[in-house]
This record gives C-alpha cells, structure tokens and sequence, in this order.
C-alpha cells in the first residue's frame, strides 16, 4: 500500500534509484524460479539475471517494470534471510560497476608488462 501512496504524491526519488538492481550474497544454488518468488512479491518483473561463471557467482541482476516496485523490492529485502544468507540488494550503479572492471583489466594489462620486460614490484 505505501507504494501506491508514493505513486499520487509528488514524491521525488534519489538519483541512484533505478529500476536494476544488483544483488549480492545468492546462495549457489538458488534457481530462476526461486528468484521470481522472492523479488515478485514486490511488482512486475521484466528480467533476472543469476550470475553463473566464477567470478559472478552468488549475485543477480533484477529489472523491474517500475521504479516504485524496485525501491520497494530495496527497502523490503535488504538484508533478507535467504538459505541462511542474507541478501545484500542495491540499486545497479553502471559508473561504478565499470570502474571496478577497469581496475581489474588495468591490473591484468600492468602484470603482462611486468612479466614481459622482467619488471618486478618487490623493493630491492
């Protein structure tokens, strides 16, 4: 019900809320279906995405039809118990997410070089 209050008030939403949000700390093995009983309760769902390779294991991506149901989505399931895990679900930041991967593929390019011209990191 408080959604619907939000919806007819001329409520303004903070910058970060969007209608992606990424969430951490899945349990392995939670399924699709799984995914859509949990995050549904809280509005019409246009897509989920569970992480699979190694590296993104444990996180998905939920987009929601409408910004409302995701802030409820927010506020209702941070922190949700979840096969004994608790749910970390945050609005989906693409600024930031980038500049994690460019760190790392700065990290992985900068090893190369050392490697290649026997460059070493350690102090001498």
């Amino acid at each position: 019900m408080a959604t619907i209050s939000l919806r007819k008030g001329n409520t303004r939403l903070p910058p970060e809320v969007n209608r992606v949000l990424y969430v951490r700390n899945l349990p392995f093995n939670i399924t699709s279906e799984e995914m859509y009983d949990i995050f549904g309760k809280y509005g019409a769902i246009r897509q989920i995405r569970i992480g699979t390779s190694k590296d993104t294991r444990g996180t998905a991506f939920v987009v929601y039809e409408d910004i409302y149901d995701a802030k409820t989505a927010v506020d209702h399931l941070s922190g949700f118990n979840v096969a004994n895990r608790y749910l970390i679900v945050l609005y989906y930041q693409q600024a930031k997410m980038s500049k994690k991967f460019d760190q790392r593929k700065k990290d992985e390019e900068l090893t190369k070089l050392q490697e290649k011209y026997g460059v070493s990191t350690k102090d001498k």
